[in-house]
């Protein structure tokens, strides 16, 4: 029995001094430290102790880093991995190691890195991750690095940065981000704000320059003029016809959305109706309504089609297109949305007869339409909802609905035979 116990224990000292073979393993100054630098590795090896708090990869050449890479070693407090090969870093690849508080990942090629792994290494508080080749870093990348003190992006690739990038990083102290090739457009001007007023150490910031556009290479940031910058906005407006605009025979809904910001914002449609959700990237279609070179389309002219300058129709509008139309403008300083619902209703029909006492009862509250250079308007910034009347044959009921409205039809509306009258609620 004494003999059994002997072994075992033996067994359980060479478990805890193991170590995998090309490296070494020891403790100095109540660190436990695995050196595996310089050994040619192409992998991360196993067989670590798993009282490792120090290990050092340096100068090896892996070439990436898989999820798990580090399951081994969860006590970790420093790591080092400087001067490999490594161009991708795998989710999963750092999430477990939550004690670590020195990350080295310089010199290396990595332009495919797994940010979310930084939300779980809360006690960070060194991270080195310059002159590799990264191109974006999220806006909440270092949301949980409340402990860090120095950052390094310097020698990157970095074109720009979303406003708020640096705000959760309470403790820092030094940042290094120069050598990067920024674009010295609106997206950037919020940096050189914080940069001239944080303070966080910031050097070598001569060599924080713009790359473009090209009037402004070689500009330093902190001596960058100001620029004319402002949020989208977006004003959504209604048309039955659009000039200058080739459209097949039949009723068409036009929806307008002026858009300013600069820079120019980009245009995006979001469609919903009853068959589900359409999503467009303005514009789809030329200036003769048909579909630009490269768009999916099931004919020539598009279900919906978007113009470069900001309009959208809806050739035939009919009940498969009673929806929720949503125009969004987005530039480097945000974005802006605007909506309308818009549905159909035929007399006669079901379903017709609520609508239509819904807009008696809007007429009688003095809220109706108007028509303004053949544009026709809501009465009031609550009316967002357009209901096209479909009257088959023009009936007592219909003609007095028109009268009281506007005392004759907007141009463009009679088309096919068919009375088509706009009108504007403010909701179902």
């Amino acid at each position: 029995m004494q003999e059994l116990r002997l072994l075992c224990l033996v067994v359980l000292v060479g478990l805890a001094r193991a170590c995998p073979e090309p490296c070494e393993c020891g403790e100095k100054y109540g660190f436990h430290i695995a050196d595996c630098a310089y050994r040619d590795l192409k992998a991360v090896p196993s067989g670590f102790p798993a009282n490792v708090t120090t290990l050092s990869l340096s100068a090896n050449q892996l070439s990436s880093l898989p999820g798990g890479a580090f399951r081994e070693v969860p006590r970790l407090q420093s790591l080092w991995l400087a001067h490999n090969e490594i161009r991708s870093v795998a989710a999963g690849a750092l999430a477990s190691l939550s004690q670590l508080k020195s990350l080295d990942l310089s010199h290396n090629l990595i332009s495919d890195f797994a940010w979310s792994d930084l939300h779980s290494l809360s006690a960070l508080q060194l991270l080195k991750m310059d002159s590799n080749e990264l191109t974006f870093i999220p806006r909440d990348a270092f949301r949980s690095l409340r402990a860090l003190r120095s950052l390094q992006l310097n020698h990157n690739r970095l074109h720009t940065l979303a406003e708020g990038t640096f705000a959760p990083l309470t403790a820092l102290s030094h940042l290094q981000i120069n050598d990067n090739p920024f674009d010295c457009t609106c997206g950037i001007v919020w940096f050189k704000t914080w940069a001239l007023t944080t303070a966080v150490s910031i050097p070598e910031q001569d060599n924080i320059t713009c790359t473009s556009p090209h009037v402004l290479k070689g500009t330093r940031l902190n001596r960058l003029l100001p620029l004319p910058c402002s949020a989208p906005s977006v004003q959504l407006t209604y048309q039955p016809s659009q000039d200058g605009a080739e459209l097949r025979p039949g009723f068409v809904l036009a929806l307008h959305c002026d858009v300013d910001g600069q820079p120019a914002p980009q245009l995006h449609w979001h469609i919903q109706t009853p068959g589900g959700t359409v999503e467009i990237a303005s514009p789809n279609v030329g200036a003769d309504g048909r579909a630009l070179p490269g768009v999916l389309a099931a004919s020539s002219r598009p279900r919906f089609q978007a113009f470069a300058n900001g309009s959208l129709f809806i050739p035939d509008f009919g009940k498969l297109e009673e929806g929720t139309y949503s125009c969004l403008a987005t530039n480097e300083l945000g974005s802006a949305e605007s909506s309308v619902n818009v549905a159909l209703a035929t007399p006669g029909e079901g379903g017709e007869d609520v609508l239509g006492r819904r807009f008696r009862g809007k007429a009688a509250e003095g809220k109706v339409c108007y028509t303004v250079d053949n544009e026709v308007q809501p009465s009031g910034p609550e009316d967002n909802v357009v209901i096209i009347y479909l009257s088959r044959a023009r009936g007592p009921e219909a003609a007095a609905t028109a009268e009281g409205v506007s005392g004759k039809q907007p141009p463009g509306l009679l088309l096919l035979g068919q009375s088509l009258l706009l009108l504007f609620l403010a909701s179902f």
